[in-house]
């Protein structure tokens, strides 16, 4: 009778005779049905770990005396963490205005009188569930749609306005906590290059695939974004720069020690690397300071790891040249 079935209703009354209609044409959707005989009963129920997607309440339940009784209990039934939405339908004896306004406020989903017939009964109960469906539809929606807006539509990695957001978070977080953060900042080599050779879908790919990697390198906390064409930043909470400077090197090593599969081409890729350490400073600062160790990076030449302050000097890696044989292309 319903679509998308929820595995509990809540039928709450004290009527025997009510119960007695309304239960087996719950019943009869698949679902199951709880009956609570009080307001504490029903309260549990709603509140519960095994929560109803739809609650029957009936308004002369004992303790449901209306007002402020019925909003602490919704307020309490909306606030609970659940994926599944919760629809209130009122029984009473008279459609009065205090009623009314609770519909128009969306504090119950519908009335529906006492003395209905069990078809109309039927049919208020199977548009109540098919709203709340769609409503949670449209949620669904728009959190995909605002999930979407946060991240990089090529390489699915955060995008520029989100990561650097994010920075800001994170950075107010390391100051409350008085903890560590470090930031890479990484730049592919010469991929002015490869975008003359491969083309703009070819680069693409690259970037791809380069995202794919540094993913699988995550932890679960960190954070990686794509602010620039060919740069991504890593935000390591708990790092200290000479950590992120391990991690720079793995990256490195397991990023782009391997070839990269491009048009049936195998494609050698680097990328210089600047870090800097937050200390509790400005997020804006750290930034800076990581834009400026690329650039002595970038300098330096490619597959070089700068970190600005007081931290090794710059390292540079052998596997990656143009001397390299195997067939690959090289620049």
């Amino acid at each position: 009778m319903f679509a998308n079935l929820p595995p509990t209703f809540l039928l709450a009354s004290s009527d025997s005779t009510l119960l007695a209609h309304l239960e087996p044409l719950l019943a009869a959707s698949g679902a199951r049905v709880d009956v609570a005989l009080s307001l504490e009963a029903a309260t549990a129920s709603i509140t519960g770990p095994d929560r109803p997607v739809l609650a029957i309440l009936d308004s002369s339940l004992p303790g449901l005396d209306g007002g402020m009784t019925i909003d602490r209990l919704l307020a309490s039934a909306r606030t609970e963490e659940s994926g599944r939405p919760l629809s209130i339908v009122l029984i009473s004896d008279t459609v009065t205005q205090n009623w009314i306004d609770r519909l128009s406020e969306n504090v119950i989903d519908d009335l529906i009188l006492r003395n209905a017939e069990i078809p109309y009964w039927r049919i208020r109960i199977e548009m109540v569930l098919r709203n709340r469906h769609r409503a949670h539809e449209l949620e669904t929606f728009r959190e995909s749609a605002a999930m979407n807006a946060q991240m990089d539509p090529l390489t699915g990695v955060y995008n520029r306005e989100t990561i650097l957001a994010m920075l800001f978070k994170e950075t107010d977080r390391v100051q409350r906590m008085n903890g560590a953060l470090s930031l890479v900042l990484l730049d592919l080599d010469d991929f002015g290059h490869w975008n003359s050779r491969l083309g703009s879908e070819g680069c693409d790919d690259l970037l791809c695939q380069v995202a794919a990697r540094l993913t699988r390198l995550q932890r679960s906390y960190d954070l990686l974004g794509r602010p620039g064409k060919d740069e991504f930043l890593i935000a390591l909470p708990g790092c200290s720069a000479s950590n992120a400077v391990m991690v720079a090197e793995r990256m490195r090593v397991e990023v782009f020690c391997s070839p990269f599969q491009v048009g049936g081409e195998s494609i050698r890729l680097s990328a210089c690397f600047g870090i800097a350490s937050s200390k509790g400073r400005s997020s804006v600062v750290v930034l800076r300071e990581a834009e400026q160790a690329l650039a002595w990076a970038r300098a330096a030449g490619p597959e070089t790891i700068q970190c600005f302050g007081d931290c090794p000097e710059p390292t540079q890696s052998a596997f990656l040249t143009s001397a390299s044989s195997d067939g690959l292309l090289a620049w």
